[in-house]
This record gives C-alpha cells, sequence and structure tokens, in this order.
C-alpha cells in the first residue's frame, strides 16, 4: 500500500489537500469521491517529492529542526516497544497535526511496506533526512539496536540546533548595533549638521578644524550617500555571486580562519561539528572512514572539509586518525591527543564523546567571549563618532561665546 497526495474540491467548491493510503491513485480517487470530493489531482508522494529534490535540497520538502528531533525521539519509543517500523511510522503520522511531517512520515511507510530498509525509505527525502541520518539509521538496523541509534540522533539534533541558535545569536547583536550606529551617525550627518552648519555660515567666523572635517563629511553624506550605498549594495551582490565558485569560496573560508576573533570562532565551530558527528557516527556503528566522510560533508568551512577528506586519505592508507588529522594543522593538540589515546587505549568512542563534549563547551565559551568583547568595541565606537559630531558643533559654540565674554 502507497501514499498518495491529493487535491481535491469539497461540494462547496473549497479546495483540500492531504494524505491517503491506497494501492493506486485510481483507487484514491475513488475513496475521494466516497467522501464527496472531486479530485484534481493525485500524486504518489515518492515520484512527487523525487522530482522537487532533482534540483536539491533546497527544493525539497523541509521541517523545523525541532519537528525532526520530536519525530526522531517518537520513533524511538515505539521502536523500543517493540512495534513495527511500519507501525511506528503510521502511528508517528496519526500524531502529528502538522501536514507535511504526516506526508513525509507516510511516504516513508510506504517504501517500508514494499519491503525496502528503514533507511531506503529516508532516502526519499534527502532534504530532511540527510545522508548523516540515513547512514546511523542504517548501522542502527544492521546491528539490531535502531532505538537508540534513533535517541542519539534526537539528541544530536537538539544539539545542532542549540549551536545553530547560539552563532544566530552571536552575530545579530552585533549587527544590529553596527545598523544603528550608521542609521544615527548618517542622521546626524544629513539632518542636523546642515542646520547647525547654516548658522555658523551666518556669523561669518573662522571655524575649527574639526568642524570643517565635519562639515565635509556632512556634504559627503548629503551628495554621495545614496550612491555610497547603491555601491555596497552592488560590491555585496557581487561577492556572492563570486562566492558561487568552488576555488574562489574555498580562498576565502580559509581568509576567514586568518582573521582575529572571527577566525578562531569559525575553527570552534567547525571542530565541535566534526567531534559530535564523528562521536554519534562511531557510536552507532559507522565505519570510521564513512563517519569522516560523512563528518567532512556536515562542515560550513571548505577548508576545514578539505583538511578533513585529506586525513581520510591518509587513513585509507593505512595511516592513525590521530596522525592524520595532525598533519591537517587544522585541529586543536588537545582533541589530537584524547584521539590518540582513545586509538592506543581502544576506547575511541569514550574519547570521542569526551572530545565532543569539550570541542562544544570551548565553542559556546568562543562565543560568549566575543560577544563580551564585540558589545562593548561597537557602543564605544558609535560613542566616540557622535562625541566627535557634537564636540564638531559645541566647539564653535564655545569660542563665539569666549570672544564676545572677552
Amino acid at each position: 500500500m502507497a501514499a498518495f497526495e491529493y487535491v481535491a474540491l469539497d461540494a462547496k467548491g473549497k479546495q483540500k489537500k492531504g494524505v491517503l493510503e491506497g494501492d493506486t491513485a485510481r483507487q484514491i480517487r475513488q475513496q475521494l469521491r466516497e467522501k464527496q470530493l472531486t479530485p484534481l489531482d493525485v500524486n504518489h508522494i515518492g515520484d512527487a517529492h523525487r522530482k522537487k529534490d532533482k534540483g536539491g535540497s533546497f527544493f525539497g520538502p523541509k521541517i523545523s529542526v525541532s519537528d525532526l528531533a520530536l519525530v526522531t525521539r517518537q520513533l524511538a519509543t515505539l521502536v523500543r516497544a517493540a512495534l513495527p517500523i511500519e507501525e511506528s511510522l503510521k502511528a508517528v503520522a496519526e500524531q502529528t497535526d502538522k501536514a507535511k511531517v504526516k506526508t513525509i512520515m507516510l511516504g516513508v511507510r510506504a517504501k517500508v511496506m514494499e519491503g525496502h530498509s528503514l533507511a531506503d525509505g529516508l532516502s526519499e527525502f534527502p532534504s530532511v533526512f540527510n545522508e548523516l541520518y540515513r547512514s546511523m539509521v542504517a548501522a542502527g538496523e544492521r546491528a539490531g539496536h535502531l532505538d537508540k541509534v534513533l535517541n542519539r540522533l534526537a539528541d544530536y539534533t537538539e544539539r545542532r540546533q542549540k549551536i545553530s541558535t547560539k552563532v544566530s545569536a552571536a552575530m545579530v547583536y552585533p549587527i544590529v548595533l553596527i545598523l544603528v550606529a550608521v542609521g544615527v551617525v548618517a542622521g546626524l550627518m544629513v539632518f542636523a549638521v546642515p542646520k547647525v552648519v547654516e548658522q555658523f555660515q551666518h556669523m561669518g567666523e573662522e571655524l575649527p578644524t574639526i568642524t570643517k572635517v565635519l562639515i565635509g563629511l556632512s556634504d559627503f553624506t548629503i551628495s554621495y550617500g545614496i550612491y555610497v550605498l547603491i555601491a555596497a549594495v552592488l560590491l555585496m551582490f557581487g561577492f556572492k555571486v563570486w562566492l558561487r565558485k568552488d576555488e574562489n569560496r574555498l580562498r576565502w573560508h580559509a581568509t576567514i580562519l586568518k582573521i582575529p576573533v572571527i577566525g578562531r570562532l569559525s575553527k570552534n565551530l567547525n571542530t565541535a561539528q566534526f567531534a559530535s558527528t564523528m562521536n554519534i557516527l562511531h557510536s552507532s556503528g559507522v565505519p570510521l572512514l564513512e563517519a569522516m566522510n560523512i563528518g567532512g560533508k556536515v562542515l560550513s568551512n571548505l577548508k576545514m572539509r578539505k583538511a578533513i577528506n585529506e586525513a581520510a586519505v591518509k587513513v585509507r592508507e593505512g595511516g592513525s586518525l590521530k596522525m592524520a588529522l595532525q598533519q591537517t594543522g587544522e585541529f586543536p593538540p588537545m582533541m589530537i591527543h584524547m584521539i590518540g589515546s582513545g586509538e592506543a587505549s581502544g576506547e575511541l568512542e569514550h574519547m570521542l564523546e569526551q572530545v565532543s563534549e569539550n570541542q562544544e563547551t570551548l565553542f559556546e565559551n568562543s562565543i560568549d567571549v566575543a560577544l563580551n568583547i564585540m558589545g562593548p568595541l561597537i557602543i564605544l565606537a558609535l560613542g566616540g563618532m557622535v562625541m566627535f559630531i557634537v564636540a564638531a558643533m559645541m566647539l564653535p559654540i564655545f569660542e563665539m561665546t569666549n570672544s564676545i565674554t572677552s
């Protein structure tokens, strides 16, 4: 029995969408007519979403990270209770009140009922279940402890969401401060400064150098500010186009790693991602080389990803994981020594878990330090610019007052 998406009209002419299970599209249309609905479109879920995913996972169906974690944990609970996979998928689909999640669950269930494994069913929706997710499920099915693997996946998904939220918060705060600073300064330059300058010009007095500089900046902002803004937008657009080429993006990502503060944050983020991915894959029974290949793909920095690929080649040739990572020069010594200790003692799985926790803690601390530094610096810069404008406007007034009193 397969799952089909349908679009139909009710007796009032209102369009309805949903999912029904049946053997053929013709049977689905018959079910709709029995419900007093006029079928407009009926598509097999797998075929419909394969077409969307041909253009890449960007165009495929997506669900939120929290929904994915919830679905994964529900599946783990049902599998642990010894329910068959197809029944577990059906129960999760019935439990959710979100149409997209229900569609995906029934689509996976239809594939499983055709005799395929759960991992094969998940591969029908690569935009929802990435390679890491599918590889772990396949390993869990082979080893016979799918419920434990699904629980680990739910924990991993929630941790990744936590890190992603932390990164977003770290980016939003300084960006908002910078935009406010630019807006305040631009507003003063365009509206406040010209009115004050007009009064100075009527006095016919020699203006201080700082005031002349301010007048020049104000005139430039009024005359060319819009052009500067357009040029900045075009420059950003051109930069995005330039980054579409892999070699350019690789060069840019290598440059990011060399920038003070930002480079350390990027390296800590990617190291934490790799460590946590390796930990969950290796503990779920995925072979080391396959875990390294998948772990490299989750990294956002191409330079770090290239380093992982080079390390995987050395491991494939018979080298140890410690030496392979050490030769890349991209990973912290503490992480490398802990992995080496795990390899030597035969407790690599335990050490990878420790490394994962350490790197995530280090990344969170790095974010906190960066925010504590960048926030005050931006506020100081804004205060400095405002103080410069106020001083440039007030200094001629003080000089005029002194000349009158003397």
